[in-house]
């Protein structure tokens, strides 16, 4: 019996010190990249089927379980291969990117070997380039021909989702000058202002990754009609959904009012025969009576 309590407590002790260890690439990894996470202990005796990963939720500010799942057609896949479980992310994206962990469910596993170290999963990415126009949302993007009356102020700025804050830059082709900065700004515009106006974004960290935008800027003349301008159409476009969505609204409701009469109207009164002919008592639809007399009942 004492060799068994002995036993137990040199476990219990051991099992203590277990440590779990997690590996995974060493340096940032790119967009599109395969990634793979690995969770091993560091004492090969101990099962790592009762270990599983966790990544933290930058939304919930917790840990969480991660399960295998499809995105798309990329499969994120949990697999035990000898004494290892391994993590495999076929295309890396922005998505997958942040703290990792490896935590075991063991009982004889306690705080803080239960889980290892932190891993931070750093993926560098960026995204489409977009423009948007001062004054005007950024939900209807701008046109890839931009036309404008003389003497108009232009202010357009470009924008892309990346991992670290990209360097901007304008350029007019043709010209040989250089503008570091995401937003260009035109003062009434003249002719001279006319032609094509590129925007770039660079990731500071990765070369390949280079983003641009370019857009033609045509300048009317002042007394030019303002549905010719880009802001006319534009209104003229928000004007004509904005009337399509009253005039559906209309004969929808009137639709529905014109059924609601009609079927008001269709109700006729109900058929009782009963108040059409007399019962009579001797006669087939008379009721029970008492009395002998021949006059109708109703």
């Amino acid at each position: 019996m004492k060799v068994l309590v002995v036993v137990a407590v040199v476990a219990l002790i051991h099992g203590s010190y277990a440590t779990l260890l997690i590996k995974g690439p060493t340096e940032p990894v790119l967009e599109g990249e395969r990634i793979t996470l690995e969770c091993q202990y560091s004492d090969s005796e101990f099962n790592i089927s009762q270990v599983h990963f966790e990544i933290f939720s930058q939304y919930i500010k917790r840990w969480r379980p991660v399960w295998e799942r499809s995105w798309c057609y990329d499969w994120m896949q949990i697999e035990q291969t000898g004494d290892s479980l391994v993590l495999s992310i076929p295309r890396a994206g922005k998505y997958y990117e942040g703290p990792y962990r490896c935590v075991s469910d063991a009982e004889n596993v306690t705080s803080p070997d239960n889980s290892s170290d932190v891993f931070a999963l750093k993926v560098h990415y960026m995204g489409e380039l977009s423009l948007t126009r001062e004054g005007f949302t950024s939900y209807l993007g701008v046109p890839q021909e931009l036309k404008v009356r003389r003497g108009d102020d232009v202010v357009l700025k470009c924008y892309a989702s990346s991992s670290e804050k990209p360097n901007y830059y304008w350029n007019k082709n043709g010209d040989d000058w250089i503008l570091p900065s995401s937003t260009l700004t035109l003062k009434k515009v003249s002719a001279a202002d006319e032609g094509q106006y590129t925007c770039i974004a660079e990731h500071p960290s990765v070369e390949s990754f280079s983003k641009r935008r370019t857009i033609s800027i045509t300048v009317l003349p002042e007394d030019a009609p303002w549905y010719e301008s880009s802001n006319g159409r534009l209104m003229l476009m928000t004007s004509a959904a904005a009337v399509s969505l009253l005039v559906f609204i209309l004969s929808m409701s009137v639709f529905l009012c014109r059924r609601a009469k009609q079927t008001k109207t269709s109700k006729g009164p109900i058929d009782d025969r009963s108040q059409k002919k007399p019962i009579y008592k001797a006669s087939v639809e008379s009721l029970p009576s008492t009395c002998g007399d021949k006059q109708p009942l109703v």
